[in-house]
């Protein structure tokens, strides 16, 4: 597993062509690309659609981030699959699930109660992929290139939420939310296509039988632990309220929304490149507390209403405070055992996702008593809050390796 990064390491030498030159991690890193690009454009051509029917920010907010709130149900039920011993094999299972889902999203007419009943589907069989694919990259990268393994797919995460939210926007000026479904379901078998051919099965996980048993005894080790709490809490919860934030961009300015969600993902591009790739370890795990500062602090000029350009900017600046979210997962990974090193990244994964559908909702139902502006404004300032209120529990998380032994 990844080595302890409470110590001071140098830069990693390791480059990003260099990963790309192994076959299997580029499978995975190609049908992540393809994954986040259908993800993106199949949640922003919902969020238009229930948007126009609707004309509420709540049920918009949540069409666009709701399949968050379905991920914790696979982190509570099944996401020991993720370590299951056959991962190759679980992952293909699962991009065949997502591919029905986008195709039955393309179906004209299909009622909003239908639409919103295959968001949550899709989110609890997201959850379990998540996982397996990170397990996954653990096996198939060296030890020492699995930071800037994870801080690449991060960086191209920001990188297709830019383009899909950019193209999105140029879709659905001239195509129906329906054909732009369409388009996503045809970019999530591409990337079904890749993992097949691409990825080889890996059989030395654990030959423990994955299911509801082997999930929770996992999950409450997990929580057991105060670090690892710590550490959790600051991963889901302040950015999980921004996005909550970004949510209400298509109530608050419909024409710049798409300039809105595409700034915000270039800012986070542009801090995990800084982040991920030119500090070591120790800067990271330093400069984390002020990265979940700066992802919040700028949402609070929207209580000012200023000028789209001056908004736009400010959230490409906070969209780089989602770096924070490498140096915490480095330290989270210190803390894990070996063998459930899939479940925990899942757990993780959906915790946060379900956080930014939790923030989603929050942000909605302000929004329906307050302006939009207003919710964004008070949004931000309960994350700052839970950052600086959690700070002493964060630095008291200290990583410290587990051994293989550990359960």
């Amino acid at each position: 597993m990844p080595s302890d990064t409470s110590a001071p390491t140098a830069p990693s030498p390791t480059s990003y062509r260099a990963l790309l030159s192994n076959r299997e991690f580029t499978g995975l890193y190609v049908s992540f690309t393809l994954t986040v690009a259908a993800a993106t454009l199949s949640g922003f051509a919902l969020g238009t659609l229930v948007n126009h029917q609707t004309g509420s920010p709540f049920l918009t907010a949540v069409s666009m981030y709701g399949a968050t709130f379905a991920t914790v149900l696979g982190a509570l039920t099944l996401m020991s699959v993720a370590d299951g011993r056959r991962p190759r094999r679980t992952l293909v299972v699962l991009q065949c699930v997502s591919l029905a889902g986008l195709a039955a999203q393309a179906i004209p007419g299909l009622p909003l109660g239908a639409r919103f009943g295959l968001l949550l589907i899709l989110g609890f069989f997201q959850s379990l992929g998540t996982g397996t694919r990170m397990g996954l990259l653990a096996e198939v990268v060296p030890t020492s290139t699995y930071a800037p393994a994870r801080s690449l797919m991060n960086i191209t995460s920001g990188g297709m939420a830019i383009l899909g939210y950019a193209i999105g926007a140029v879709l659905l000026r001239h195509l129906a939310p329906q054909e732009v479904f369409t388009i996503a379901a045809a970019l999530t078998g591409l990337g079904l296509v890749v993992v097949a051919a691409t990825v080889r099965e890996h059989s030395i996980r654990p030959t423990r039988r994955p299911g509801l048993r082997q999930t929770w005894t996992t999950n409450v080790a997990l929580f057991s632990h105060s670090g690892r709490r710590a550490l959790l809490l600051n991963l889901w919860v302040p950015n999980g309220l921004i996005v909550g934030c970004a949510a209400l961009f298509i109530s608050y300015a419909p024409g710049h929304a798409g300039a809105l969600l595409a700034a915000g993902s270039a800012g986070m591009l542009l801090g995990d490149l800084i982040v991920g790739r030119l500090l070591t370890a120790d800067q990271r795990r330093r400069c984390a507390f002020a990265l979940r500062l700066l992802l919040a602090a700028p949402h609070l000029l929207f209580a000012l209403h200023p000028p789209a350009p001056v908004v736009t900017v400010a959230v490409f600046v906070a969209g780089a405070g989602y770096a924070a979210t490498l140096p915490l997962q480095e330290q989270l990974l210190a803390l894990t055992p070996d063998s459930v090193r899939g479940q925990v990244q899942g757990v993780e994964s959906a915790g946060r996702m379900t956080w930014q559908g939790i923030g989603a909702g929050i942000a909605g139902i302000l929004a329906q008593y307050l302006t939009p502006g207003t919710a964004i404004t008070t949004v931000a300032a309960v994350s700052v809050a839970v950052t600086v209120g959690s700070r002493p529990f964060v630095v008291r998380a200290r990583a410290v390796r587990v051994g293989k032994a550990e359960t």
